[in-house]
């Protein structure tokens, strides 16, 4: 039995999974707090059918990137639109060290790829093995293994362009 306050808990003990895969799917903040919504909605949804045949922060990770990934291909159906929010956003921040501006330049380089290439990477970054990696995505361990070193090269050779 799933009860309110037990999903409640799990939001707040993952809540970093939702922030990073609605970071990484938008440009704008404003766009980043509708995807964490709907993450979350779908995650609510979802969440009596959860069987704990996985780990909480594996079925997590599905279901926001299944979200994130929907929400993107609607919105490219809807077209382009300019926001300055991000920039915005970024300046109210004043912790300006290199570290942050690292990882700003590694996600701006992850943003370039793929749908796919993006999940992956993220999943990498937050420290899954490629099992892990494997249950979330769908893909073989296999599979995992050759796409992100792919990934990897990709990256490289972008950053140092």
């Amino acid at each position: 039995m799933h009860t309110k306050e037990e999903f409640i808990q799990q939001i707040k003990e993952n809540e970093g999974i939702i922030y990073k895969v609605s970071r990484l799917y938008t440009n704008s903040a404003e766009d980043q707090k509708d995807v964490y919504q709907d993450i979350v909605y779908q995650l609510w949804k979802s969440y009596p059918s959860f069987k704990k045949n996985s780990k909480m922060s594996t079925w997590m990770y599905r279901v926001a990137l299944n979200t994130a990934i929907s929400n993107l291909k609607k919105e490219k159906r809807k077209g382009t639109r300019v926001s300055i929010d991000h920039v915005l956003f970024n300046k109210m921040d004043p912790v300006d060290t290199v570290m942050e501006e690292r990882i700003t330049l590694l996600y701006a380089h992850i943003k370039k790829l793929s749908i796919v290439e993006k999940g992956i990477i993220l999943l990498y970054l937050e420290g899954k093995n490629y099992d892990e990696i494997a249950a979330i995505t769908g893909f073989t361990t296999t599979n995992v293994g050759t796409r992100l070193a792919r990934i990897k090269q990709k990256l490289k050779s972008q950053i140092k362009k």
